[in-house]
């Protein structure tokens, strides 16, 4: 479990203004998978916050994960705190497509910067589980 069950008005951290408990705890737990492109963007993105390395491998389409992501991600989220996250625009990636496209700003911070994450993600749906595929990321230092 990744919070308190008798708190369910804890806001979800992917900014999407609802209960974690029925945003984005459900697809990370492994209850419901995400039903678009944009939810498991958001999901993936709350699971950086909360550590949750399995999801993020898990939602990570096969052919594209390596065999050291596990320690790179728990590096990557050691060393950042994930602020905030704005979508930009989608393409695609609902529950009867095939493919999408979500970018989005992730506001983060470490030791050495405050900066945003700015990324035009591809996903695609196998099986009636969308995965992240890849992303073309760019990192905006914050003056």
């Amino acid at each position: 479990m990744l919070h308190d069950h008798k708190d369910t008005t804890l806001a979800c951290p992917c900014g999407s203004n609802k209960p974690f408990s029925f945003c984005c705890e459900p697809a990370i737990e492994g209850h419901k998978p995400a039903p678009t492109a944009e939810a498991l963007m958001r999901s993936r993105y709350t699971a950086f916050v909360l550590g949750a390395v399995d999801y993020l491998i898990k939602t990570t389409l096969q052919a594209h994960r390596q065999p050291d992501d596990a320690a790179l991600i728990a590096e990557q989220i050691k060393a950042t705190t994930w602020t905030g996250l704005k979508i930009i625009s989608t393409e695609a990636g609902q529950a009867d497509d095939q493919k999408g496209v979500v970018e989005f700003i992730a506001h983060f911070e470490t030791a050495e910067q405050i900066a945003d994450l700015h990324e035009r993600s591809n996903f695609e749906k196998h099986d009636n589980h969308w995965y992240y595929v890849d992303g073309k990321v760019e990192i905006l230092p914050k003056e």
